[in-house]
């Protein structure tokens, strides 16, 4: 069900209204909102708050791409051929394998699409909505029209709304006008005819938050917003291919060109001795589509969906595939402090006042009789100066920042009341943090003057104060006391304790600066405890060879503690520098001096969002693959130059989310070393498969092209290697890519992400692992000519058996050099335990069922023929093991 036409011109003209009009129009309360029964039937008349999503990819869409490969089209012409020659038979044969292999890449590429799609649906944004008279954070497509929003820096905007309230609001609005300086914003009333990029008093869906705080009334959702108008262009853009899937493309269209080649000059031989031309052609054909390891990409692309659902289940979603490569290669973490190594859950422990230190438990046990002046109003500044809400007093719960829930608790819990603003001091004006003075604000109405409460970072707030509430009274600050304070910050800071100024003024004008002049009542010391499994990932961190550095905007004392902690350093030796230590950095400087420095530094305090980023590019300069974490909206640039952002799930800001790759769902620095180990993984099961094809089809290759030159005849046929190509390569490459892996990948130092798939070293591989199953297969071949004198069918049929258990137990070569030969994460991969079973089921129908045997031209085996096929099958597993093994020694002795 719609609205009609009249109410939806009505809303998309709310501009021209007044704030009071807006409201009143719309029937809601900008204090209480919606009540829940009035939201549930909105929400059934106006729909769900989301855009028209592109339609996923039908079944019938997928099967026509099978149908574009090279492989088809081999088969193809092999089936015509067949036909040509008047086998009708062999046609239908391969027309049965075409269906086969159409079956298998339509059913892997329909599994890997919808566990794709599973994943990225578990990413729900979440908006700050005022239901039944409280704040509450609902899901973004649960927003209705007359909803009233709560937006503040660093959020995206859930719906276009109307602006009823703000404080220094501005947004950047460059997702629709393409004008990156932000837009300042009002709450007043403008001319109906005011075009929408001018119209400041609205806030539109999809846009950031960058400064400030406001309060805005939902009057459009979904395709009704400005952004849902144009999301059509979003619909008609085809999605890119990842480089890993671009790589391997690449890759499979090389050897399309080399196996055609061979498969023509074998074909070529082959009738320069005399055998039958159209015989000849046929055996290309076959080895042509043999040796095309089609499946890369399919197989492919569900590993990456197995793995990073995988990834899901550890608290960790992958916004963008090429995330997952590029997790396997990082050399360097920038990570944040708070709610990342830390629990973020923050306790008050206590205050600093003048004078005095005063213990949070000493003041919850003598109840809530507060009689020191100082110390109430320390109390009342965290409640006042303060964006969080709670719920009923003796709960847990909150909505905010942590530190300002526990401001709040603590204060409820020693009878000061959060509510303390709406009747003694009603709020008349909110300057929410600026990172420039490192301190919020906010303005009360007391009496004829206006009460200014301020916190903010301890040194900012010194800075700004010249006097301070002593029990005498208020005093001047003296230079000597300023030092004194600075000491005790110090002190605190270096037990571990974050540390919040709490300072106000009070004056009958709220023109005057309100970071200036201001009075010093103390500080809070807050606890937040690291996480438990920090110390750990960072020590299995420093075993895979990636850093890890601590950027924080808390006090440099308190960044050393929490680093000494979690086990930062060389010999728990920290080394630590403020944001005033970067200034050569950030006026442009990277002198070796200074690249020296910074690669040694483990924790950098009090960096501006901008020192972040130039950070950020010094370490990439350097040559490093750097993943940054962070949760604000000033995070967001630093957050896309890095080559993986990690965002803060709990925590972080839209914005911030929007800017990442990856987005944390537990926010703990151990998902991050649990996707750093799965994206290794990922990359290793690919590398393994993709060996393990290429590995395969070499063999192949060799095996008919040795014997033809040989004068032979020929060891496989056409149907045969058709055969062996869908049995024994497609099912244990994908046991293979499946694997879920070991931590024995975090051990070796990250891979150089310019290192291709198949370098060097794994050429070697695959030609000595190819050339292994290729003497097995010949020799069990001439040994059946020659020493049984078996006629050549029979000797095929040996070949052919040889060929097939040789491939199948070649799956075991596939293992690390680093593993031992018998437990390693190829026999703990219980998927190619279930391939090999299935496998070995089609080999033995291959040879029971008449239809199936007649087909493939292979004759039942006596107990000589068979012990000589098992037998000569097992010598590539041999050799593998030793070549291994060499290889461990050899890398062992490096």
């Amino acid at each position: 069900m719609s609205d009609s036409g009249a109410e939806y011109e009505k809303r998309s003209q709310l501009h021209a209204r007044s704030a009071e009009e807006v409201l009143r129009l719309l029937g809601v309360h900008v204090e209480t909102g919606l009540n829940s029964d009035e939201a549930a039937l909105r929400q059934q008349i106006y729909g769900e708050n989301r855009l028209d999503r592109v339609k996923s990819t039908s079944p019938f869409a997928l099967l026509l791409d099978q149908f574009r490969s090279v492989i088809v089209w081999l088969l193809s012409a092999a089936a015509l051929l067949s036909v040509a020659v008047g086998d009708y038979r062999e046609a239908v044969a391969i027309l049965f394998v075409l269906a086969i292999n159409t079956a298998i890449g339509f059913f892997t590429s329909w599994k890997a699409l919808r566990s794709m799609e599973a994943l990225f649906s578990l990413t729900v944004a979440t908006a700050r909505i005022r239901r039944d008279g409280h704040s509450v954070m609902l899901p973004v497509n649960e927003i209705t029209p007359g909803d009233i929003v709560v937006v503040e820096a660093g959020d995206v905007v859930p719906a276009d709304l109307r602006l009823i309230q703000v404080e220094n609001l501005q947004c950047n609005e460059s997702a629709l006008t393409g004008e990156s300086a932000p837009v300042s914003k009002s709450a007043a009333a403008l001319p109906a005819a005011t075009a929408v990029a001018d119209r400041t008093n609205m806030a539109f869906k999809g846009t950031g938050v960058t400064r400030g705080a406001g309060v805005g009334m939902v009057t459009m959702i979904g395709s009704e917003t400005e952004l849902g108008r144009i999301s059509t262009l979003v619909q008609t853009a085809e999605a890119a291919a990842h480089p890993l899937e671009k790589r391997l493309d690449r890759l499979g269209r090389t050897l399309v060109l080399l196996t055609i080649a061979l498969s023509t000059l074998i074909a070529a031989i082959g009738f320069a001795r005399g055998l039958v031309l159209v015989d000849m052609i046929e055996t290309a054909i076959a080895l042509a589509v043999a040796a095309v390891p089609e499946g890369l990409p399919v197989v492919a692309t569900l590993a990456l969906a197995r793995g990073m659902l995988r990834m899901a289940r550890r608290n960790t979603l992958i916004e963008r595939l090429s995330a997952v490569e590029t997790l396997g290669a990082t050399t360097l973490i920038l990570t944040d402090k708070t709610g990342t190594l830390t629990e973020n859950r923050m306790t008050v422990a206590g205050f600093l006042l003048d004078g005095r230190d005063v213990a949070a438990a000493d003041l919850l046990e003598a109840g809530a009789a507060l009689s020191e002046p100082d110390l109430r109003l320390a109390l009342e500044i965290g409640v006042l100066c303060n964006t969080a809400e709670i719920g009923q007093a003796g709960t847990q719960h909150g909505v905010g920042d942590p530190m300002e829930i526990a401001l709040l608790h603590f204060a409820e819990l020693l009878g000061v009341r959060p509510d303390l603003d709406a009747e003694d001091r009603p709020e008349i004006a909110k300057h929410p943090y600026d990172p420039e003075f490192k301190m919020m604000a906010t303005l009360h109405s007391a009496g004829r003057d206006v009460f200014t409460a301020v916190k903010g970072a301890p040194e900012a707030v010194i800075e700004a104060s010249d006097r301070v509430l002593t029990a005498e009274g208020v005093r001047e600050l003296s230079e000597a006391q300023r030092q004194e304070w600075l000491k005790r910050v110090e002190d605190a800071a270096g037990m571990g304790y974050r540390l919040i100024g709490l300072a106000y003024k009070q004056k009958n004008t709220d023109g005057a600066p309100f970071y200036q002049s201001l009075i010093l009542v103390g500080f809070v010391m807050l606890l937040d405890p690291l996480r438990p499994d920090v110390p750990t990932a960072i020590a299995e961190c420093r075993g895979a060879g990636v850093r890890v550095v601590m950027m924080t905007g808390d006090h440099i004392a308190t960044a050393k503690q929490i680093a000494f902690q979690a086990g930062l350093g060389e010999d728990g030796r920290i080394v630590a520098l403020s944001e005033n230590s970067l200034e050569g950095l950030k006026t442009g400087g990277n002198d070796a001096e200074m690249r020296d420095q910074l690669e040694q530094v483990d924790v950098f305090a009090r960096v501006a969002p901008e020192t972040k980023l130039k950070l950020v590019a010094h370490y990439q300069d350097a040559g490093h693959i750097v993943a940054m974490t962070g949760d604000g909206v000033n995070d967001a640039p630093a957050l896309k130059k890095s080559d993986i952002g990690i965002a803060m799930g709990q925590r972080g800001t839209q914005v911030a989310r929007d800017a990442a790759d990856v987005i944390l769902k537990d926010d703990a620095f151990s998902s991050i070393v649990a996707a750093m180990w799965q994206g290794r993984v990922i990359f290793s099961n690919i590398r393994r498969f993709v060996i393990y094809l290429m590995s395969c089809n070499f063999s192949e290759i060799l095996i008919v092209g040795l014997a033809i030159a040989a004068g032979l005849p020929a060891p496989l046929l056409p149907l045969q290697i058709l055969f062996l190509n869908i049995v024994t390569d497609v099912f244990p490459a994908f046991a293979l890519g499946l694997g879920e892996g070991d931590r024995s990948v975090m051990k070796r130092p990250p891979r150089n992400p310019k290192e291709p798939i198949v370098g060097m070293l794994q050429w070697v591989d695959i030609v000595v692992f190819g050339l292994a199953i290729t003497i097995a297969t010949l020799g069990a071949f001439w040994i059946a000519l020659a020493r049984l004198d078996m006629d050549a069918r029979d000797a095929v049929s040996v070949a052919f058996l040889t060929l097939a258990l040789a491939q199948l137990w070649h799956v075991f070569n596939m293992r690390d050099r680093g593993e031992r030969g018998l437990v390693n994460s190829i026999t703990r991969n219980p998927w190619v335990y279930a391939a090999l079973a299935f496998c070995m089921g089609l080999l033995v129908a291959a040879f029971q069922i008449p239809a199936v045997s007649e087909a493939l031209q292979l004759t039942p085996l006596g107990w000589r023929q068979m012990a000589l096929a098992v037998g000569a099958s097992l010598f590539p597993i041999v050799v593998g093991g030793v070549w291994l093994r060499a290889g461990r020694s050899t890398t062992q002795a490096d």
